[in-house]
């Protein structure tokens, strides 16, 4: 998502999936919305209806409820980079044991829609047939993961060109000795165990897609406001403005067009962007985005929020709100792939925007303020919210951004270092005196261009120059006054629900995507949809990841060890 390369991978659909998603991609979107929760021909059990409604025993709804009544009053939101479902679940639950950490399935388990012997395991119709990475291939070269050739990768749904379209295989990092064939790898539990352990103790999704295709940004943006239509290019510091190229399409007679790529934000939104080189090269692209996010229907409700990230707060800053010193985000860590700075400034969707950002990267003005609306604009460092939790401040909503080493994206990140993020901050989670009533949601901005072998329905069509999933220019036929350039659902990606309320070794195979957490806030405490053609609006329900029966007993803890992944 952060540093895309130039090829993609494909995989393969089954033939009734793609007559299946070809008719959706023409058919009315009320059809399409209607079909969301299920694809055609999918032979599994459908969840219970009582499930579905989301109801508990005497039929009041969940989202009706008081505050201090509701089963979630903490949510949150770890959004990961980089992964798509089968790159970490392709053979779940089965791990070979060859090296890493032992991983054995409890009896029962649900399978996934993964790959297997017999099947897409070893006869895929890729050029490159998946295989195993263990702890040697943890630290890998970064795949392409660009707008118009993820959806290449697709090819209409045969799923056959990834290591063409979006492999990379570089000689400058570990590609396995397949080239651009490293898109067809994959870890199993012995590498990313503790996400599998979460998965048998708690609930998780084989049918969770990501909004649109393409990398960090627009899967960022969706994830808190279901639009990446409102983009407009905005010059750098010296008034110069770089190319709406691989960044922003269809675009209008405005100026305002859906962002496709990974701009940065504005400099005036964010004194911690990154800056245009020197001229005369060519300037670096900024923009700002228009419209509404959650932040402001939080904001509207009175509801606490915020967004966390890694390296938020700068090294240096004058601290000043308007003074001409900028904030230089400079802490960094070394991981297993060496070192990085912890802030990406596109990884942080709310700096997008004029009505969210915190420019000057303020801290909040105290422990108590954290989550309320102060000088910090709901935007902090991963510090200050540990430091809310310790207080007992722990915000409703609040969305958890790794430092950049302990993200998961390939390349400057890796499984292992994302392992102990994920794992520490669950750990301490669940020894708060708030987690009997929080729920986690561990997801992901994009699949990184690595190799899925299912295409989920085209709910979002588009026909910009930008677009290929059907061939140039098409994702289907955008209906009139569609924002275009959001083709979508794409890649499928991991998504798992760890939490007292969460099914306990359970499977979902219903429909969903970055923005069923948009709209599971919306929901949950009652906020209304953002509107103007937000994919809240047609998002799918997490209901089928949760148990909110009372009389049910809760799912208890897990204390994993954030080396082996293990109890």
């Amino acid at each position: 998502m952060t540093r895309t390369r130039t090829a993609r991978i494909v995989g393969r659909a089954a033939r009734g999936l793609l007559t299946a998603t070809l008719v959706a991609s023409v058919a009315a979107p009320a059809i399409v919305a209607k079909a969301r929760g299920r694809f055609p021909g999918d032979d599994r059990d459908q969840q219970r209806s009582d499930d579905r409604d989301h109801r508990d025993d005497e039929g009041k709804r969940e989202d009706d409820r008081d505050a201090d009544d509701k089963p979630v009053q903490h949510l949150v939101v770890i959004f990961q980079e980089n992964v798509s479902f089968d790159h970490y679940f392709a053979t779940y639950p089965h791990a070979t044991g060859e090296d890493g950490s032992p991983f054995t399935a409890q009896p029962g388990t649900p399978l996934v829609d993964g790959l297997f012997p017999g099947g897409l395991l070893d006869h895929n119709p890729n050029s490159t047939q998946p295989f195993r990475l263990g702890l040697v291939g943890n630290v890998t070269c970064d795949q392409d993961h660009n707008y118009p050739d993820e959806q290449k990768s697709f090819n209409a749904g045969l799923m056959n060109k990834f290591p063409e379209t979006v492999g990379v295989g570089s000689a400058t990092c570990y590609n396995a000795g397949k080239g651009k064939g490293l898109v067809m790898g994959y870890y199993d539990g012995n590498t990313v165990t503790a996400l599998w352990n979460y998965a048998q103790h708690f609930a998780m999704s084989d049918r969770s897609f990501s909004t649109g295709f393409g990398p960090s940004t627009p899967g960022a943006v969706n994830l808190i406001s279901g639009q990446t239509h409102g983009a407009m290019l905005a010059p750098d510091l010296s008034g110069r403005t770089g190319s709406a190229a691989g960044n922003v399409t269809a675009i209008d007679a405005t100026g305002v067009g859906s962002v496709i790529g990974d701009p940065r934000p504005s400099p005036l939104f964010d004194d911690c962007t990154l800056p245009s080189p020197a001229a005369p090269a060519a300037p670096r692209t900024f923009i700002t985005l228009s419209g509404r996010n959650v932040g402001d229907l939080l904001n509207e409700h009175g509801v606490t929020w915020g967004w966390f990230q890694g390296g938020f707060r700068p090294a240096t800053t004058s601290g000043v709100p308007g003074a001409a010193v900028p904030g230089i985000c400079q802490s960094f860590h070394s991981g297993f792939a060496g070192a990085s700075y912890d802030y990406i400034p596109h990884h942080e969707p709310f700096q997008y925007y004029a009505q969210t950002a915190n420019r000057h990267h303020l801290p909040p003005s105290s422990t108590s303020k954290i989550g309320h609306q102060d000088q910090a604009n709901h935007q902090y460092d991963l510090v200050d919210f540990w430091a809310a939790v310790d207080a007992g401040h722990m915000p409703a909503v609040s969305f958890l951004k790794a430092a950049a080493y302990q993200d998961g994206h390939a390349g400057y990140s890796d499984p292992l270092d994302e392992q102990i993020f994920l794992v520490e901050t669950i750990n301490r989670l669940q020894q708060s005196p708030e987690w009997a009533h929080t729920a986690v949601i561990v997801l992901y901005d994009d699949s990184d261009g690595w190799y899925d072998h299912v295409m989920g329905p085209v709910v979002f069509r588009s026909n910009t120059a930008d677009d290929n999933l059907f061939g140039p220019g098409n994702c289907g036929t955008a209906p009139a006054g569609t924002f275009e350039g959001r083709c979508g659902y794409g890649p499928r990606q991991p998504f798992l629900v760890v939490s007292p309320w969460a099914r306990q070794n359970h499977v979902d195979h219903n429909v969903t995507d970055q923005s069923s957490v948009l709209r599971f806030i919306e929901d949950n405490w009652g906020l209304g949809r953002i509107g103007n053609q937000s994919s809240d609006a047609i998002a799918g329900s997490l209901s089928g990841l949760f148990d909110f029966n009372p009389h049910h007993t809760r799912a208890p803890k897990l204390i994993l060890n954030q080396v082996s992944g293990n109890p």
